[in-house]
């Protein structure tokens, strides 16, 4: 056959990610085997049937021709006053644009401020598809490492010093944060701010997690002085009403980007089913009380795996203080992360996902969903402890 693009070819560089642990665990599932799966972000209960009946009605009533491309009015609508509410930012129906999910807003944004060639700025550890949705986008992706013993955050000398040797245009951040659960502070976000303005970078914010903050407060870095004309917001109905499968996202931005955006939109996606922006509209009007229902589980269970965690000392976690993860420090094992998640599975069929599969900053850790019922939960976090302790004793 003729050949395929580079973009194509290239989305997935460096080989292997560790994602094969995944892989081997929903294969033993598969077959038949009981495998408690820590790996990725599926909450462990369905939409609400209510939303589920908004939707058919939307469906059954009609709305099942084209939608507007840049979403329902009145889902627009909806969407700007409550990022004006939470955030403090005026925003209008004009600065939002409703997408299959977040993810293609993730690739419409980075579409709309990378010329090809452009190098990109993202910070390790990352949600998985960041390089190669930087790549889909004719970018060069270029990881910022973080420390663990900075909890993983930011410093914002290595933002800028990436951004002049790069000569970047973009830096994509994500707060709370996936995969290590940190919500970024007041100065983090004041750093990242600056390294923006002082390089003149688009700020790409992934803000899916806004729902779920157990400690601090969620800051939308658009609020900051000077960021509001240089940033686009990511969005997602996915983990804040447990739509996950809805795909019913938005990216808000100044009125003149949405407008070359809504152009893209009419050349990939042309919209968003009309039955599932209402079925999001539905959602968005049952308040916060339905936001903290679907949120409270992960808080719990956060509180509970911490508990577990530090009545040990050979796992060590990074403070979650925010999204449905743990990271856990596994070095003193001896094992790189994905050593330790393949011997884990092996041993005690319990999934969890490698570090090295969010980056290089993360290796040595293991991120753990807190994605399963409060005992088995706690169960597997105490089998993964008592597993860690005799492989520390191998190793010592």
């Amino acid at each position: 056959m003729p050949q395929l693009s580079s973009r194509i070819t290239t989305l997935n560089e460096g080989g292997s990610d560790g994602w094969e642990v995944f892989y081997r665990a929903r294969a033993l599932v598969a077959a038949g085997e009981p495998v408690t799966e820590l790996t990725i972000g599926e909450h462990d209960i369905g939409t609400d049937p209510a939303i589920l009946q908004a939707i058919h009605d939307a469906a059954r009533g009609g709305h099942t021709g084209y939608a507007m491309v840049p979403g329902v009015s009145a889902l627009r609508e909806a969407l700007a006053s409550r990022i004006t509410r939470r955030t403090g930012v005026p925003t209008t129906p004009d600065n939002v644009l409703i997408t299959p999910g977040g993810q293609a807003a993730l690739f419409a944004a980075h579409m709309a401020v990378l010329t090809p060639g452009d190098a990109a700025l993202y910070i390790d550890p990352y949600y998985a598809t960041y390089p190669g949705t930087i790549r889909a986008a004719s970018g060069r992706a270029v990881p910022v490492a973080t420390r663990a013993a900075d909890a993983f955050l930011p410093r914002g000398e290595a933002i800028q010093a990436a951004a002049r040797d790069t000569n970047a245009k973009s830096l994509l951040v994500n707060t709370p944060n996936n995969p290590t659960g940190m919500v970024y502070p007041q100065e983090t976000l004041k750093e990242i701010a600056q390294a923006c303005t002082d390089n003149d970078l688009w700020l790409i914010s992934d803000e899916v997690y806004d729902t779920q903050v157990w400690q601090g407060a969620h800051v939308s870095p658009r609020s900051l002085p000077g960021m509001v004309d240089r940033t686009l917001i990511v969005g997602s109905m996915s983990k804040s009403h447990a739509m996950t499968g809805s795909r019913a996202g938005w990216l808000v931005g100044p009125t003149e980007a949405i407008d070359r955006l809504i152009d893209l939109a009419t050349a990939t996606t042309y919209g968003v089913p009309g039955y599932i922006q209402d079925g999001a509209l539905f959602a968005l009007e049952q308040g916060a009380e339905l936001e903290e229902q679907i949120a409270e589980p992960f808080r719990r269970r956060r509180d509970l795996a911490l508990s577990v965690i530090e009545a040990q000392s050979t796992v060590k976690a990074i403070p979650a203080q925010g999204a449905m993860y743990l990271m856990l420090d596994i070095r003193a094992t001896g094992l790189s992360g994905r050593d330790f998640a393949e011997a884990l599975l092996d041993d005690h069929r319990i999934a969890v996902m490698p570090g090295e599969s969010f980056g290089k900053s993360a290796a040595g850790h293991v991120r753990v969903a807190l994605t399963v019922a409060d005992d088995r939960l706690a169960e597997a976090l105490h089998t993964l402890c008592s597993f860690a302790e005799t492989k520390a004793r191998a190793h010592a």
